[in-house]
Parts: structure tokens; sequence; C-alpha cells
């Protein structure tokens, strides 16, 4: 099997040097490897996304010195992928509409009998209102709207697919974690409700989800290993689950660093002072660079 990469933005603001150093290091490692360095272009948010940004990235990555197979994969031109991935998971049972709110959310998970609200991947924990509401409804037809989000049912879908002969989910951690997590990871289906719950998996608009959406591209990319920052390590296990419940093969995972400013706050795109380009344009070189991300 041949060894690949990836690299996928959004093409929703400009390229920072944090989006260098996962660029670089992903072709790094398929150089090394004598492996395949692919792009995708993760487009399914369309309200925000740009044409001009999407061609930005292609001139940050060529003036960094990549080089990328083609063609280049966007996701808005696989909507009918997820489409059909959401249908195998509602025939299960597995998917619900949910109608909560931000507000909604945060006022459950503020309620006394909870006590304090508990962060997940995707901020705080669902605590599966719409869940326990649509108990004994007629969920035979799913809603088709793109204006209702579905959820995953995680704790049953959990044990959809690890039961007593395979208790847990695994995935071979290659980098590490925020807390110095390495080698083989495993969690359980108790675990994936109690520190992630129900995640969204069609979001509003939008007909898909980030969850789903990366595992099923990385699957048909034929990603072999999934480079990219820490601060997606927790969502791996939601990524494994549907990777096992839709049969696809789980990749090897490398979680670098993160690139922060000299207080140690996280770059985001909105932190145009390191932005690509305007190193692009200042005259700094790419070794430049390189050496700046520590490569």
């Amino acid at each position: 099997m041949t060894f690949k990469t990836r690299f996928a933005p959004s093409p929703t603001g400009p390229l920072h040097l944090g989006h260098a150093y996962s660029a670089m290091l992903a072709s790094d490692m398929a150089a090394s490897e004598g492996g395949e360095f692919l792009l995708r272009i993760e487009d399914i948010d369309q309200s925000r996304s740009r044409t001009y940004w999407e061609e930005q990235i292609f001139d940050d990555l060529d003036w960094l010195g990549l080089r990328w197979s083609k063609p280049v994969m966007r996701q808005s031109d696989r909507l009918p992928v997820y489409e059909n991935a959401l249908d195998t998971l509602w025939a299960r049972g597995l998917l619900y509409p949910c109608t909560c709110n931000r507000k909604d959310i945060a006022a459950a998970t503020n309620a006394p009998q909870e006590g304090a609200p508990l962060l997940g991947p995707d901020g705080l924990i669902y605590p599966g209102t719409c869940r326990i509401r649509m108990q004994g409804e007629d969920l035979s037809q799913r809603p088709r709207p793109k204006n209702e989000p579905l959820r995953l049912d995680v704790f049953k879908a959990g044990r959809h697919v690890f039961g007593p002969k395979t208790p847990m989910g695994r995935f071979e951690e290659r980098g590490e974690g925020p807390n110095g997590e390495t080698g083989i990871i495993t969690f359980t289906p108790e675990e994936l409700e109690s520190t992630i719950g129900d995640v969204v998996l069609s979001r509003r608009d939008m007909g898909t989800s980030y969850h789903l959406s990366v595992v099923l591209d990385d699957a048909a990319q034929e990603i072999t290993r999934v480079v990219r920052g820490q601060d997606l390590f927790e969502a791996t296990r939601i990524h494994v689950l549907l990777q096992a419940l839709l049969d696809l093969p789980t990749p090897e995972y490398f979680h670098h660093r993160l690139i922060r400013d000299e207080v140690g706050k996280r770059l985001a795109k909105r932190d145009d002072a390191r932005a690509i380009s305007k190193y692009r344009a200042e005259g700094v070189s790419n070794s430049d660079v390189r050496a700046k991300v520590g490569l």
C-alpha cells in the first residue's frame, strides 16, 4: 500500500504559520516514505468559503515549495457521498433530528442537576435532549430539509460496533496528543458518551459536517497517515467510530504541536500578521518560514 498523507485546508481565510507547519510536515513525511502528498479543499461551509481564498491556498503552498497529486479533491463535489452515508446511518437507527440551539444546550448543561458543564471536541457536550424527546416517535423516514441537523446516538453507535467481542475502539497515534498520548489509544462506548456526546453529523444548511466528511474523504483518498494538530486529537475517537460504522479503514494518526504566538495563544485565520502571504510580500523566503516553525 502506498504511503499517503494530506493537507486539508478550508478556503475561509488566509493560511498562517500553523498551516505551513502542518502542510510541510505532512509533505516531508510523504517524501521520506517514498509516498504521496495530497491536497483537499474542505469547502462544505459555502457561506464562508471563497474562491479567492482557495486560489491563495494554491499560491501559498506552491511558494512553500510543496507539490501535490492532481486532481485536488473538493468537498463541495462530494455531497452525494455524504448523503448516502447519512442514509446508511439513519437506516440503522443511529441518527435523530435535533432542534436545540446553542442556548438550549447551554441551559441544559448548566441545570443544577447536571453539575458543571463538560466540554468535548465540539464544545459543550450535548445532553441528549432531542434523543430523549424522540423516543417512541416514528423515525422510519429521514427528514430531508438541510436546515434540520442530525445527531449521532454515540452510545448506541458504540455498542453497535464495539460489542462484547470487541469492547473498545482503537487507533495508532504516531505523534502525540495534548497530554503526551501516543502509541495504541483505546476507548469504550461509555467514554464516548461521557466525554463526546451525540455529535452533529449533518449541520444546518450544509447537509454534512466536518466529522462525517473528513472520514469519508480520507477513505476515498486512501490516506494511510492523517497529519494534523493536537487540537483535533479528541475528535479522533469520533472518526474511528464512524470508520467502524461505515466499514472504512482506520489510518495512522500523527497529531502535532500547535504553532502559537508570543503569549502562547494558538494561531487563527484572523491572525493576518502571521499569514503566509504577508511573509511572501515582505520578502521572507520559504526556508525562513521552515526555520520559524522548527522544521
